[in-house]
């Protein structure tokens, strides 16, 4: 039997994944910053793979102590926090797990939509606290409501697809029109945002997108407008967002992602026409797995010198 390949885990993952991983690859498991650290150092120059995820990323110097590195993998489509120039220079293959959790990450896109249109929070707590119908202002409608979605590529895609049991009509925009794409092309986010009833973040993160969605963005939404971020918390204007709730130039926001993760936005959370989620989008039995296989699917092919699966 051939010694196995020593990889390097930075992502959190359960134990049966672990193990799962652990059958195949000689794997140091290293989900906090100490630990990560202590891996780098004393293990960095045996390890010829990375597994993390995009919003934890690989740092340029954790590349430089890895002298024998040749694959690095996201699980999950993301991979904002990978230095691509060095790992490209260095020869280093790079995969993501793209596909492998867009159907979760769109159905809980549209569970924030419904949520924060219907003021399903809010409606809640009204009616814990006894509060009948009569004394409850009427929510909109979701049906029929124009829904912009910013990055339509494969989960953008998948939310618009859901959008039409609704009967909404779809605009998007995109650094360029998508081929073949049905819907209606805006070349730039604030026209988008003016067309919109409800804007759906679905756009990769990292410095190109960062505060895209800002104060103009959400005036132009405007006082009956909507915003849903299941990207990357980097893309929306956090105090923005908090004063265009807090002063009503913006109906509400569903959001599964914030710049302070992993703790909560502080300016956000006493507004209750908030509805907003852990960054759990992404996370299902069904999601993590298909990730996990994927990982091993690109690392299997990485090895084998077919090539990964779905390369960055």
């Amino acid at each position: 039997m051939t010694d196995k390949i020593p990889l390097l885990i930075l992502n959190s993952l359960s134990a049966a994944h672990q193990a799962q991983v652990a059958a195949v690859y000689d794997t140091v498991y290293a989900p906090t910053r100490e630990a990560r650290a202590a891996a780098v150092a004393q293990h960095g120059a045996r390890f010829r793979a990375v597994l993390t995820i995009g919003v934890i990323g690989l740092a340029p110097e954790e590349v430089a102590a890895m002298p024998k590195l040749e694959l690095v993998c996201c699980m999950g489509a993301g991979y904002e926090g990978l230095p691509l120039e060095l790992l490209k220079s260095r020869g280093i293959a790079t995969a993501n797990g793209a596909g492998t959790n867009d159907d979760c990450v769109a159905d809980h896109a549209f569970g924030l939509l419904i949520n924060a249109v219907r003021g399903m929070r809010k409606l809640d707590m009204q009616c814990r606290a006894g509060v009948w119908r009569e004394a409850i202002p009427h929510p909109p409608n979701v049906s029929g409501k124009k829904l912009g979605i910013f990055g339509l590529g494969t989960i953008g895609q998948k939310i618009a697809r859901r959008a039409a049991g609704f009967d909404m009509p779809v605009g998007y925009h995109n650094r360029k029109p998508r081929e073949g794409a049905p819907h209606q092309y805006f070349d730039s986010l604030l026209a988008l945002a003016q067309w919109s009833d409800i804007l759906v973040c679905a756009t990769p993160g990292g410095p190109a997108t960062r505060h895209v969605v800002d104060a103009q963005v959400l005036d132009a939404l405007g006082p009956q407008g909507f915003l849903v971020n299941i990207s990357r918390g980097s893309v929306v204007d956090t105090e923005a967002l908090a004063g265009a709730l807090r002063e009503g130039r913006l109906a509400g926001a569903g959001l599964d992602v914030y710049e302070s993760e992993p703790h909560r936005p502080e300016s956000l959370i006493g507004l209750d026409n908030l509805f907003i989620t852990p960054h759990m989008a992404g996370w299902s039995p069904e999601a993590t797995q298909a990730s996990v296989d994927r990982f091993m699917a690109n690392a299997e092919g990485h090895f084998a010198g077919r090539g990964v699966v779905s390369p960055i």
